[in-house]
């Protein structure tokens, strides 16, 4: 284990990128004992990110000073991820937290799992923890079964319940994102007796063969009628699939032009974003710069 860096002096506040991602297939090939499911599944980085504005304390105390209303600092990931990174490391240093939200809330795009693994990364460096990408993907697994893939911060297939990760290598794509405005909870859709958990396993190859599925989208689209119609709508145009459990919906293009057409058709309705396929984290570049206001 790497050993501890003196912290980082910290004068202001520092900004850290907490990028999206979409699950490109997913499997449920099994329910576990201790109530999870194994799953396989292809994380695709995404540019569309949320911020988190980071500035150190010397007090110990961790707090939010701004995030979602409806979300209070308590139960947000990122502080709640402040907090078990202090406890991991035993540092005496604090944080105030700054959460500045892009990604739909409860759309199946990562955001507070991501805006955890940036508080992570970000504050294991700020406060000179020295502490591994494995030991805070454990911290992180704690917190959310996809906190790991934003701490390893490439773009990976998944087992497991997703934790376990093998960097992939995908095309260079781009994606139009519908958000048909509603909130899936993800225990929702796992606990559904109708999920289908019985998926072959596939293979990396066959992925990139097949294409493979998203076993959740039966269960979504029966459950909300919103999100069906944002697939159907969209599948008039280029193949379009859920991405985890929803809400949110996507289709690939191979430029950046082909999405912002497709996008501009979009019903104002529903909102959509074009988004680029990340091979690495812009969190991962960010530890590599100096630490300065930005």
């Amino acid at each position: 284990m790497p050993g501890k860096a003196d912290p980082v002096p910290q004068a202001a506040e520092t900004l850290w990128p907490a990028p999206a991602k979409l699950n490109l297939f997913l499997h449920v090939t099994g329910r576990r004992p201790d109530g999870y499911h194994d799953l396989q599944t292809v994380f695709q980085l995404i540019d569309l990110a949320d911020t988190i504005g980071i500035t150190v304390r010397g007090d110990g105390r961790i707090e939010r000073t701004a995030g979602l209303s409806d979300v209070a600092p308590e139960a947000d990931l990122a502080v709640r991820a402040a907090r078990a990174l202090q406890a991991a490391s035993g540092s005496a240093q604090g944080a105030a937290l700054r959460v500045v939200k892009r990604i739909p809330v409860g759309g199946g795009l990562g955001g507070g799992s991501s805006d955890a693994a940036t508080v992570l990364l970000a504050l294991n460096h700020l406060w000179g923890c020295g502490l591994s990408p494995d030991e805070l993907a454990d911290i992180g697994l704690k917190l959310g079964s996809d906190v790991p893939v934003f701490i390893r911060g490439r773009s990976a297939w998944g087992g497991g319940r997703g934790e376990q990760l093998t960097p992939v290598e995908l095309p260079d794509r781009w994606f139009v994102i519908i958000h048909p405005g509603v909130f899936v909870a993800t225990a929702e859709v796992f606990q559904a007796p109708e999920l289908t958990r019985n998926s072959p396993v596939l293979t990396i190859r066959a992925f990139f063969e097949s294409g493979g599925h998203n076993d959740c989208e039966p269960v979504v689209r029966r459950r909300f009628p919103e999100v069906a119609e944002a697939i159907d709508w969209l599948s008039h145009y280029a193949p379009a699939r859920l991405t985890g459990t929803g809400s949110c919906v996507f289709a690939s293009c191979a430029t950046s032009a082909q999405a912002e057409t497709l996008a501009a058709r979009v019903p104002d309705r529903w909102r959509s974003f074009v988004a680029r396929g990340l091979a690495v984290s812009p969190a991962l570049a960010r530890l590599d710069t100096p630490a300065r206001q930005s």
